[in-house]
């Protein structure tokens, strides 16, 4: 038999592919405020709409905060669901991971632009490690670090102020009732601006967007009277939009009881304490800040036994918590 005789018949796939992509030129842009479940509520010039993650685009991780392009049905009528089919660079990225010696780090808010650490001063106590923590992942980020105390109605704000205040950041101090000069000092720190609110479980956080907000209805939970910890009444990460002329987002967490520095490396970690880089720059090169070479004892030291020296006393002590909880050798 001649071999032209021979039927062969073409493999499947064997169309050349193409990395050619649809330029969805008509595609939106929106404002992700909220992750459920694989679906993204987003809100564009024309209103709310929930959308789904494109195929195109890979295992790339949406999160609240991000700029994103929608394409399909964007109108946001019942039943509809766009698709998104771009994300935007993200100016900042707040991260986390799981704990000191996880290195994978875990993206929670993308874009905003200050961090607003929401500390009770009683009920639960304060706890100025995870402070810290929190100031150290805003340094890391570049976002603007401020302090919103609250419960100023059963303590006093001195002991914290005297270590904080400082670094130089804004600070408000609320107690309840929440008056209209407290929420007016408040409204003023928010304005114009996305700010992402963290701090430990009971701290209020829900009840400050709710006064902020009050269409927002947050769950708003109690500290146990047995462990004296709040408990979690966000379950999820929402952005919120602030009533007025200037505007501005404001971004609920969940309520942390750890925050996990496992992703960045000592250096970073250093350069998150600003007032102690002068002694730092006497420390000899490559030092740990560990070790009995660092001269960030005797730096201290000098600073005497007053107000400032216990303040940078206990920043330093704070400063080598976290470096050894990194390594696994220091808790919480």
């Amino acid at each position: 038999m001649d071999e032209d005789d021979v039927r062969v018949r073409a493999a499947r796939g064997s169309r050349p592919r193409t990395r050619r992509r649809p330029a969805h030129a008509e595609a939106v842009d929106a404002f992700v405020t909220a992750v459920d479940r694989g679906r993204y509520r987003c809100v564009s010039a024309d209103g709310a709409v929930t959308a789904m993650k494109a195929r195109e685009l890979g295992r790339g991780n949406i999160v609240v905060g991000d700029t994103v392009s929608l394409a399909g049905d964007a109108s946001g009528a019942p039943g509809t669901l766009a698709r998104v089919v771009r994300i935007a660079p993200r100016r900042t990225v707040l991260r986390r991971s799981a704990d000191d010696v996880d290195p994978v780090e875990r993206v929670i808010v993308a874009n905003a632009d200050q961090l607003v650490i929401v500390c009770a001063l009683a009920s639960p106590p304060p706890r100025l490690r995870l402070i810290d923590r929190f100031l150290v992942a805003a340094y890391d980020a570049r976002l603007e670090p401020a302090l919103c105390l609250t419960k100023a109605d059963l303590a006093g704000p001195e002991p914290i102020l005297a270590v904080y205040e400082p670094l130089g950041f804004r600070y408000v101090v609320l107690g309840r009732p929440l008056s209209d000069s407290m929420l007016a000092d408040l409204r003023r720190m928010l304005a114009g601006r996305v700010s992402v609110l963290v701090g430990h479980s009971g701290v209020g956080k829900s009840t400050l967007v709710n006064a902020l907000i009050p269409e927002a209805d947050r769950a708003v939970g109690a500290v146990s009277p047995v462990t004296g910890r709040g408990r979690h009444t966000s379950s999820s990460a929402v952005a919120l939009p602030l009533p007025g002329e200037e505007g501005g987002w404001i971004i609920d967490t969940p309520g942390l009881r750890s925050f996990g520095l496992g992703h960045m490396s000592p250096e970073r970690v250093v350069q998150a304490f600003p007032d102690l880089a002068d002694g730092a720059e006497e420390c000899p090169p490559g030092c740990d800040h560990l070790g009995a070479e660092c001269a960030l004892d005797a730096w201290v030291a000098e600073a005497g036994g007053g107000a400032a020296g216990r303040a940078l006393a206990a920043r330093l002590d704070s400063l080598r918590r976290l470096l050894r909880s990194r390594e696994g050798a220091d808790s919480e």
